[in-house]
């Protein structure tokens, strides 16, 4: 009961996500899909600045909007103040009536309406003011500086902090007027070129969101032609708000998701660990039958009733239960912490009640099934017992019913069915994140420090020659290996180019690829194999974009765009809408992300701009003193900027998450799943024992050996988990092969898995049984024998 109510827990604070927004029910993101050459190429949440408000103006459904545009990790400075890495969203005001963010001071109604405003959370005004009260009202007009803005900010509101359960998370909110006017972007008003930015919308109560979905065909004719803009085919859809988090599959993700599998599997192990639990105890109550029989007929020769017996079993079975959740909320109390640190979230028992998705389905389930289970425990084995003859009874002529004995063999069947799927799910979760974490990703990402590029600079004419001074004085430091700059490093979501082709190439053929601005060391730095061509020079680079020529593909790219080798894409031109790139180099295939996606065709590109991330090869001595040194250099070359960086390795993997969580926490429910199997298979190889006594006695007297013993006691059982492997293998082959359709790159399931899974299995029932036949077989028969 402890184990399944942490896991329940962490199940409902996954499903409740955005349930705290009183019209949650009604709003949508869009989603863009992008179709080239009849195949998929884009599945993402960023589309065209004019989409949401184009559809407001076209169909009557939809009853407000909002644009979203992320800031990124801002500073901001108050007076002397700078506060750094607070997260940042540009909205439309419309986003107060469409999200419930409740105000601690300011009116929602009005709050961002006009550009320069900012709606800031409760943390953050504590920070900036050092507000030690709840009294916020005298904060609102005050004015701040946000990073780089030449212009200060007004706070018009302070809002409660965001709950955790937010797929939005945000520190602070600017109003979209800012962007439009004070930016200058005016692309981000009404366009439909540009596709940076995510929307939401709210349909009118009772709105089938499907049906809309029908229409948004025409709607995207009518409006613009894809093929025109990104050489593509869009289509539009809308994604549920309750469904963002956990169904979310999306490239270019506005925030963090969650995994269903991960959700749904560990619920799927929270009722096996309770159903094992309960089968176990109707086996041992019914078991038990033959040592309450006589209770049973003196009772009714005494006069009580079927009746009273049955609610006398079922008042010890509910107590049973009772007292059994109560010492396991206790259990859960001194593991919450422990808990908490396994699924990086601060969960508690409130969670075992909160809406979510399918409102409060978990907290009933949750009731259904403790009360259920409290039934259907005490219910077969009150029956039993109540319904034997006290006249047989008493004549010492009560044997145990047949039905009653096909009735445990089938539990023991079905609980050891279940140990084995999870001890196959075990091993194969375990070595599809061991398959990953230990592919070559054709990079080396070990021992690479990332620093975000600086925010208090001016790009000018001069920022190539300050990036090279400052990588080529990086390079000077002891310990440091190579240094470069880049767009984005492996880990992120790097941008895309969707009209490429070959110069020589259909004119009306388009391709769609990655790209990367890279230093002349990008490639050095992360040990990427050039296979063909050279690599970037001095003079590839040059502050005018209209002046670059020269690009790297890799390998995917090369056969994308159809040439014959490597070697043979060398000094090709190959067209990116109206520029043209001469191809002087081809990397190796690497991974830019985890191995659930494929190796995307990418192009490097000769690009820099001072506000680069630096990635910065080191060795693995001394590093505090090299990391040190680094930090001085950044800061002799960027005073008054934020020395922030991190480990390429710990945010690649970060990738993982969602599977690691799963692994680890399939691993430790479904040892406590076998280790509760096991404890009922104790107790029934104990109670055959008991009523085998006489009979071990018997064959001990005519020469029996202990090992004859042994195997007459275990091999019954033995059956039975060798018909639950059976059963077991096809059911876990359905499980794990779906589950691994996720990944572009997975194991395949050997047959020696479900051997292993198998043999461990008879050999778990074998060592748990032979503990209890041994001793019997070892007893003396006189003491079970002097009796007759």
């Amino acid at each position: 009961m402890a184990a399944c109510l942490l896991i329940l827990q962490y199940v409902n604070f996954e499903l409740s996500y955005d349930h705290f927004n009183q019209n949650a029910s009604d709003v949508y993101r869009v989603v863009n899909d992008r179709y080239q050459n009849n195949k998929l190429i884009q599945h993402g949440t960023i589309t065209y600045s004019a989409v949401s408000k184009a559809m407001k103006d076209d169909f009557p459904e939809v009853l407000n909007y909002t644009r979203v545009l992320p800031g990124g990790n801002q500073i901001i400075i108050y007076k002397d103040k700078k506060i750094p890495k607070e997260s940042a969203l540009a909205v439309d005001n419309s986003f107060f009536s469409m999200f419930t963010y409740p105000f601690l001071a300011g009116d929602a109604k009005s709050a961002l309406k006009e550009a320069n405003t900012v709606v800031i959370s409760e943390t953050l005004a504590r920070k900036i003011f050092d507000i030690h009260n709840n009294d916020f009202q005298p904060y609102v007009g005050k004015l701040i500086t946000v990073t780089t803005d030449t212009f200060p900010s007004k706070i018009v509101g302070i809002m409660k902090d965001v709950p955790e359960n937010s797929l939005l998370q945000f520190d602070m909110l600017q109003s979209y007027q800012t962007v439009i006017h004070s930016y200058g972007y005016k692309q981000a008003d009404y366009d439909f070129s540009d596709s940076d930015f995510w929307h939401y919308i709210q349909l009118k109560p009772g709105t089938d969101y499907k049906a809309f979905d029908a229409k948004l065909a025409a709607f995207s004719q009518r409006h613009f032609q894809g093929n025109k803009i990104s050489g593509s085919v869009e289509k539009f859809y809308l994604q549920p708000l309750l469904k963002a988090h956990l169904y979310s599959d999306t490239e270019y993700e506005i925030a963090s998701t969650g995994s269903s599998t991960v959700v749904w599997g560990l619920l799927i192990i929270a009722l096996f660990i309770i159903g094992i639990a309960w089968i176990n105890y109707i086996n041992l109550a019914t078991a038990r039958s033959v040592e309450r029989a006589k209770e049973v007929g003196v009772r009714k020769v005494t006069g009580a009733t079927q009746g009273q017996l049955i609610r006398q079993f079922l008042t010890e079975s509910f107590l049973i239960n009772v007292i059994a959740l109560a010492i396991a909320f206790a259990m859960v109390y001194l593991a919450q912490s422990v808990f908490n640190d396994l699924v990086q979230h601060q969960l508690s028992f409130g969670y075992l009640f909160k809406k979510g998705l399918g409102g409060y389905t978990v907290t009933v389930g949750l009731i259904i099934v403790i009360l259920s289970g409290i039934f259907i425990s005490g219910f077969y084995p009150a029956f039993v017992l109540s319904a034997f003859k006290p006249i047989m009874v008493l004549k010492g002529r009560f044997s145990s019913s047949k039905k009653g004995a096909v009735l445990r063999k089938g539990l023991v069947v079905g609980q050891f069915a279940i140990t084995v799927v999870l001890i196959t799910g075990s091993f194969v979760v375990y070595k599809q994140i061991k398959y990953m974490a230990d592919q070559k990703l054709g990079i080396n990402i070990n021992q690479i420090m990332v620093i975000n590029g600086p925010i208090f600079v001016k790009a000018d004419t001069t920022f190539i020659s300050r990036t090279n001074a400052l990588v080529g004085e990086m390079d000077q430091i002891p310990g440091v290996k190579n240094a470069a700059t880049s767009f984005w490093v492996p880990g992120n979501e790097m941008g895309r180019n969707f009209n490429i082709r070959a110069q020589e190439g259909d004119p009306n053929t388009h391709y769609t690829m990655r790209f990367d601005g890279v230093s002349k060391d990008f490639t050095k730095t992360y040990g990427m194999q050039l296979i063909a061509g050279r690599n970037f020079v001095p003079t590839d680079y040059n502050p005018n974009f209209g002046k670059l020529n020269n690009i790297i593909i890799n390998e995917n790219a090369v056969k994308t765009l159809g040439f014959k080798s490597n070697q043979a894409a060398l000094g090709h031109v190959v067209l990116n809408g109206g520029k043209k790139w001469t191809i002087v180099g081809v990397v190796a295939d690497y991974h830019q992300k985890s191995l659930r996606y494929a190796i995307e065709p990418t192009l490097l590109e000769p690009v820099l701009n001072i506000q680069n991330q630096i990635s910065v090869k080191i060795d693995a001595k001394n590093v505090a003193a090299t990391v040190a040194a680094i930090k001085a250099k950044y800061q002799s070359f960027f005073p008054g900027n934020l020395f922030d960086y991190s480990f390429l390795d710990e945010q690649f993997n970060a990738q993982y998450k969602n599977d690691e969580l799963f692994g680890k926490a399939f691993s430790i429910f479904g040892g406590f799943a076998i280790f509760i199997a096991c404890l009922g298979l104790l107790g029934l190889s104990l109670f055959a024992t008991i009523q085998r006594t006489k009979e071990i006695g018997v064959r001990k007297v005519l020469g029996a050996s202990v090992s004859n013993i042994v195997v007459m006691l275990s091999k019954d059982f033995i059956k039975l988990v060798v018909v639950a492997i059976g059963i077991a293998i096809p059911i876990a082959w359905l499980i794990l092969h779906n589950w691994l359709q996720d990944f572009a790159y997975r194991i395949t399931i050997s047959w020696w898995i479900f051997g292993l899974a198998g043999a461990l299995a008879v050999f778990v029932a074998l060592a748990t049984i032979s503990f209890q036949a041994i001793k019997a077989a070892g007893a003396n028969p006189v003491k079970s024998l002097r009796s007759e």
